[in-house]
């Protein structure tokens, strides 16, 4: 059991310093040949912050209700950062269909880790 909680408290702290460097700041639409799909992705970007940040409110508050469960949440919201690297790149390409895809996706995934950081434990 104790080693249950250094692996937990462990994988809580490592994402939390891996996802401080990646959030989402302003963007320049104007430089982008796509304004308006760079933005839906910005925006899901900042979707994917949010997630981390209740998810982390929850790890470091000692809330989550396994750790089965939190490495679901973990799983949700790297599978998020590289769906939006994805989708990105698909709106450089001026790819609608694409995009609108992966920024659903990508909202699945964060609904998924927000609801999964809100479970408390039993």
């Amino acid at each position: 059991m104790r080693y249950m909680t250094v692996v937990t408290v462990a994988g809580g702290l490592a994402a939390l310093l891996s996802a401080t460097d990646v959030q989402a700041g302003p963007i320049d639409a104007v430089r982008h040949t796509h304004p308006e799909k760079v933005q839906l992705v910005h925006e899901a970007e900042h979707s994917v912050d949010h997630a981390w940040e209740v998810y982390h409110r929850a790890a470091l508050g000692g809330t989550v209700a396994s750790p089965d469960l939190q490495a679901q949440i973990e799983h949700h919201l790297h599978e998020a950062r590289t769906l939006v690297t994805q989708a990105q790149e698909a709106a450089e390409q001026g790819d609608t269909r694409k995009v609108e895809r992966l920024v659903g996706e990508i909202k699945l995934h964060t609904a998924q880790a927000i609801a999964g950081s809100k479970e408390q434990k039993k």
